[in-house]
């Protein structure tokens, strides 16, 4: 049984237009050319609009994304908040104005009429993701031990502010990719990942489901196995097994309770990228190993390093063939 294969194409698609990621994730000419061509070469599912696709709704409340070295990933080095009472009652924002968000809507409409084979999805994060870059990690993690309810109470906000994000990638014509990556353990135990981020990762993703009516995967990295009941019981469609976590218990667990979820098994990204052809074939022949017996499963590569050859890819496809 063939496995479909599909690279989550981000910041890889710098490489396809010779510019740094910062300079493509600013620039709608580039980043438009460097995903269309990312999906010319390897007819990847979905096309995510992206290049550093945390950061949008973090910028758009108004912090200030530095612009790194190199190659480097664009990122948040200052919290927009230095308190939690700050951000409780934050307003949403305007995704027709504020950040990047109508440039990045409108790549995808681009991209949607130059590909109309392709999915083309825009990055929505979930509430924890965002609020991590709002707050910093050690600002986070202290609210989270220290006043648990209030940050319940916040990711519950901005879960019902991504609504107005969701409407505008709706009436685009278009779907969304949702991810909340930074909510998985160990950043979150299982039980404050269950009392605390659950109630707002249930209503984040029935948002985004009523605006584009239906489902919306549920794409978060780390280890997940621990949390994959919460999960699942949010209804979503599709979710994530990474190499951070027990994806051979994962594959099992996921398989047979919810045999109509869609698996994507990631290989390592950081053996997706390197140099020893056998090291590749001996990774897919372990993720083939861990599905063979799951039918609803798809091959991917985690995040997909910058530099990865795109001559990998065409041997893990000719491989899989």
């Amino acid at each position: 049984m063939k496995i479909p294969f599909s690279p989550s194409v981000y910041e890889h698609a710098a490489r396809w237009v010779g510019r740094t990621p910062w300079e493509v994730s600013r620039d709608p000419d580039l980043l438009f050319e460097g995903h269309r061509q990312a999906y010319l070469e390897y007819r990847h599912s979905p096309i995510v609009v992206g290049i550093d696709i945390y950061n949008l709704e973090t910028e758009a409340y108004g912090a200030v994304i530095t612009r790194p070295s190199g190659s480097g990933i664009p990122a948040i080095r200052e919290p927009l908040f230095s308190s939690l009472d700050e951000a409780l009652d934050i307003a949403p924002f305007d995704p027709r104005r504020d950040g990047r968000i109508a440039m990045v809507i409108d790549v995808g409409r681009r991209l949607a009429g130059a590909l109309p084979d392709a999915d083309v999805r825009i990055p929505v994060a979930g509430p924890f993701s965002i609020a991590f870059n709002l707050r910093g990690i050690g600002n986070l993690c202290e609210d989270v031990a220290l006043r648990p309810s209030d940050v319940g109470r916040w990711l519950m906000r901005l879960a019902e502010n991504q609504e107005v994000f969701c409407r505008a990638v709706a009436d685009a014509g278009l779907d969304v990719a949702f991810f909340e990556s930074a909510a998985a353990p160990p950043m979150l135990s299982p039980r404050q990942f269950h009392e605390i981020e659950m109630p707002a990762l249930r209503r984040v993703l029935a948002v985004a489901a009523e605006c584009v009516g239906h489902p919306v995967p549920c794409i978060m990295g780390g280890d997940t196995c621990t949390v994959l009941d919460d999960i699942l019981s949010t209804g979503t469609s599709f979710v994530v097994c990474n190499v951070e976590t027990d994806q051979r218990s994962f594959v099992r667990k996921a398989g047979s309770t919810h045999p109509h979820v869609k698996i994507r098994v990631n290989m390592d990204p950081g053996i997706v990228a390197c140099s020893d052809p056998e090291a590749i074939r001996r990774e897919v022949d372990r993720i083939l190993e861990i599905t063979a017996d799951h039918p609803n499963c798809l091959m991917g590569t985690g995040c997909l390093p910058l530099e990865t050859p795109p001559e990998n890819m065409r041997l893990i496809r000719e491989y899989l063939a």
